[in-house]
């Protein structure tokens, strides 16, 4: 994610745009545009180093006339980002979402174009999960109705017979953030809690303290649903006219998630014969839902969409976004990336240092290799064939750091995949559990048109990464800085002329690495210098006898 660098000239008639001087000596500018209402304390940290513009209720066209004068864009769930708008960003990086669900931004334009999106889903956890349980037992003991009767002077004891939590069976589909504080919740109501989600093991879902089952039999034996899951295609109407028929009869359904998992059509149709006792509903296929049948039952308690409708809710997500976007428009990354793999807290210490290797050996590669490049091979071995899909996130950093060299359009975690797909680069990634001699060992294979060349390397206590091999020859070389990569005859004089060739250029080695297979045939030098190498001393160096190759490198240091 490159930085824009230098000094942007200013229009008299926006005297707010300001300029943003980082420590990373030279000064950055850049504008946010903010669509939805945002919390004063978020917008209060963007203002203190950028242009912030607040314009709510903007319509597709508006937001298309005006977004390319933007390198971000903040919302919540009232803008909707098209594909259109997308395209209309320009300068667009960054799409922030101030909250959890991102089901309003067409993510695949997103990626396609190399924008980050990311949300803001622990700001709200709590409050969702609150409203949740409010919602649950207000559906049991029927308080809003009771509530209104009471209001309209009327005294209906009989009327709202209600069910005790206490040993009932909760069904919670999606065990993320949201659905893991609810059973917590619910677990000390008494209640026995089920559980389905794809990405939860049985072990991890026992220790959670929720039996873990499939989705059929979750609606099979559940006396109260909550769905907690983003609504996509998989779970468009997954609670519907046949998943309905399969319940208890008298069950008791809530949604605070998304509208659109459950077929409102298909409620109604279970509520009016008997077979759902009652629903509570924050979220609608429609919003506002006034034209809906669904507001025409007493059984059907009803909010206006206010699961994360509190004051600590909103503050702790603009907060969040609002760092987010400064640190991607800096160059950095951000926390809650939706459209790129997440690095799992439990894994990070292991996978993100890895991940910084593979982007400097990447790097390193493009520029030892020629020809047009084919195919991408990550192979993973020791411990890191352990970690899974896990992985993702090393793979990613290894395919940008291969493109960063050679490409113009800016390359990043979203959208490396993409662009080396689109330029007929084949990636794959393998597993192996021998390490050979190494803890964990990340290797990456390049194939062009015209050759082939590997490189290993590993990661040692506290995040000390070493390239431990090139091509089949071992070494232990920091992968930083500049590099003169060489394969040579190996006899006396090759090594010692090269260093004359740079000694009188005034190039200074930093460190040397020399690896052979066989006494006498070939071997391979790799040096690090302290500074750039010309090309007229690369062709001397070149020339001379006993060098097969010799290639100039730059290896970056940082992920900007």
């Amino acid at each position: 994610m490159a930085v824009r660098q230098g000094k942007r000239t200013l229009p008299d008639k926006n005297p707010q745009y300001l300029e943003c001087r980082y420590d990373v000596g030279f000064t950055v500018s850049f504008r946010i545009l903010v669509s939805d209402p945002l919390a004063d304390e978020g917008l209060e940290i963007l203002r203190r180093e950028c242009a912030v513009d607040v314009k709510t209720d903007l319509k597709e066209d508006q937001l298309v006339s005006i977004l390319g004068d933007y390198d971000a864009l903040l919302v919540r769930s009232g803008t909707e980002v098209t594909a259109r708008v997308i395209e209309s960003g320009k300068k667009l990086r960054f799409i922030g979402r101030a909250g959890a669900g991102v089901d309003n931004i067409d993510m695949d334009a997103a990626t396609r174009k190399g924008i980050i999106v990311a949300n803001a889903p622990e700001g709200n956890t709590l409050a969702a999960t609150e409203h949740t349980m409010a919602m649950m037992l207000s559906l049991a003991r029927s308080i809003p109705q009771a509530n209104a009767s009471l209001k309209k002077k009327e005294w209906k004891r009989s009327k709202f017979m209600g069910v005790e939590l206490n040993e009932k069976t909760l069904g919670i589909v999606g065990l993320g953030r949201i659905g893991r504080e609810v059973a917590k919740r619910a677990q000390a109501l008494g209640m026995h809690i089920v559980g389905y989600d794809l990405f939860i093991s049985k072990e991890r879902a026992t220790q959670m303290g929720v039996e873990a089952l499939s989705l059929e039999e979750l609606f099979r034996v559940s006396d109260f649903i909550t769905v907690h899951t983003p609504l996509t295609k998989e779970t468009k109407h997954i609670v519907n006219s046949r998943t309905i028929a399969t319940m208890k009869d008298g069950v008791r359904i809530i949604n605070c998630a998304r509208g659109g998992i459950i077929d409102e059509k298909a409620l109604c149709d279970a509520i009016r014969s008997g077979k759902v006792a009652g629903a509570a509903l924050d979220v609608f296929e429609e919003e506002p839902p006034l034209s809906s049948p669904i507001l025409e039952f007493d059984q059907v308690i009803t909010t206006p969409h206010l699961g994360a409708s509190t004051v600590e809710a909103q503050q702790n997500v603009a907060v969040s976004i609002a760092k987010q976007c400064l640190s991607v428009l800096k160059g950095g990354s951000a926390r809650n990336i939706v459209n790129a793999p997440i690095v799992p807290a439990e894994h990070a210490d292991v996978i993100e240092p890895f991940a910084i290797l593979a982007h400097k050996m990447g790097r390193f590669l493009t520029q030892m290799v020629g020809g047009r490049m084919e195919k991408v091979e990550l192979i993973y071995s020791g411990e890191l064939a352990a970690l899974g899909n896990n992985t993702r996130f090393i793979t990613l950093m290894a395919i940008k750091g291969l493109l960063d060299p050679i490409l113009q359009v800016p390359i990043n975690i979203v959208n490396a995949e993409f662009i080396a797909k689109e330029r007929g680069i084949s990636i794959s990634e393998t597993t192996t559990p021998d390490g050979g001699g190494f803890k964990s060992l990340v290797t990456i294979r390049v194939k062009t048109d015209i050759m082939e060349e590997t490189m290993s390397g590993t990661v040692f206590y506290k995040g000390r990464s070493r390239i431990v091999a090139i091509g089949g020859y071992t070494m232990d070389m920091i992968p930083e800085g500049y590099v003169i990569v060489s394969r040579h005859l190996d006899k006396p004089g090759v090594i010692g002329r090269a260093s004359t060739i740079l000694g009188k250029g005034n190039v200074n080695i930093a460190g040397m690495q020399v690896g052979r297979i066989k006494p006498g045939e070939e071997a391979i030098m790799v040096l690090n210098v302290d500074s750039d190498v010309s090309p007229d001393m690369m062709d001397e160096i070149r020339s001379m006898p006993g060098i097969f190759t010799a290639v100039f490198a730059k290896i970056s240091d940082t992920l900007i």
